[in-house]
């Protein structure tokens, strides 16, 4: 395997965008599949990716969008389709036979699931089936699992607009304590497993921040990269999902998957902090301050 080797990116937003921006700065030629022709589309292109139409759901893409690669990363946006692209993944892939990895992007969540547990989103659902799938095709799978993203809106949209309007933090997180990880730190995991998948084929990773913080300190951490205070200030859970998250415009099951993952840090099952974005990538991830003082213009409008 070479760095010459073809890499399957799936979607030119989001992940797929950083994952195909870090390989193509390495002079990686990537493919990137997309479902349609958009100004993220021309971006890849420009940094010289092959771009392809298609769609995760449908095997006959897929297939084409397969051939000739070696190396593939399967990564979609929350869907109620997860389980059904990744299933599309596994069985076209294992027909294909020529992967030397697939990389799948998961959640740190799965870790902490079981075949009857119920107290996790749809969304999280699919996830944990598609791990299953994805192991019993036999095919050489990464699982990459990665805490909340400091990128999601809970500490990004939401949060400016509550620093904006009155310095505060307002979430329904109680004392549960996070780890959220930058986006840009688990592309580079993913980008460095396709680099050289030789180490990593059947191993898990999950991924976090460099420690664990209770939002009291997780405020503080925005009031020292913005230079003003924060505070956190504790919303009640069904308030917040009320008064918030459903003003908040998302498809209904993308509403119910965040409002699951802050019930879940209310009941502190973020509170989790490991070595692996180091570990892979030889650097340390980004701090929460370090994340917000480079976006300081975003929070503070």
């Amino acid at each position: 395997m070479t760095d010459h080797d073809l890499v399957l990116v799936t979607g030119a937003g989001g992940m797929g965008r950083l994952v195909t921006e870090r390989l193509r700065a390495q002079n990686v030629p990537v493919r990137v599949l997309i479902r349609r022709e958009d100004d993220r589309a021309a971006e890849v292109r420009a940094w010289g990716a092959e771009v392809v139409t298609g769609d995760l759901t449908r095997p006959e893409t897929v297939a084409a969008a397969l051939d000739g690669v070696r190396r593939a990363y399967f990564g979609l946006s929350v869907s109620p389709d997860h389980l059904l692209a990744a299933t599309v993944m596994a069985t076209v892939a294992k027909a294909h036979g020529e992967l030397d990895v697939l990389v799948d992007m998961s959640q740190m969540t799965v870790s902490q699931m079981t075949a009857t547990s119920t107290a996790e989103s749809h969304q999280q659902r699919l996830h944990w089936l598609a791990e299953q799938v994805l192991d019993w095709s036999g095919l050489p799978v990464v699982h990459v699992r990665p805490t909340t993203f400091l990128d999601n809106p809970l500490f990004t949209a939401l949060a400016a607009r509550s620093i904006r309007e009155n310095g505060t933090l307002a979430l329904p997180f109680g004392t549960g304590r996070t780890s959220p990880v930058a986006a840009a730190d688990v592309a580079q995991v993913v980008a460095t497993i396709l680099r050289d998948p030789t180490e990593h084929a059947g191993k898990v990773y999950e991924l976090t921040g460099p420690r664990a913080l209770d939002m009291t300190e997780v405020a503080q951490e925005f009031s020292k990269a913005l230079g003003r205070t924060v505070t956190y200030v504790d919303v009640p859970l069904q308030r917040w999902r009320t008064e918030v998250l459903a003003n908040a415009g998302l498809p209904q099951h993308t509403e119910q998957h965040i409002a699951t993952m802050a019930q879940l840090h209310r009941a502190n099952r973020y509170d989790r902090a490991t070595t692996d974005v180091e570990r892979i990538t030889g650097k340390r991830p980004l701090t929460v301050e370090e994340f917000v003082a480079v976006r300081k213009d975003f929070y503070l409008g």
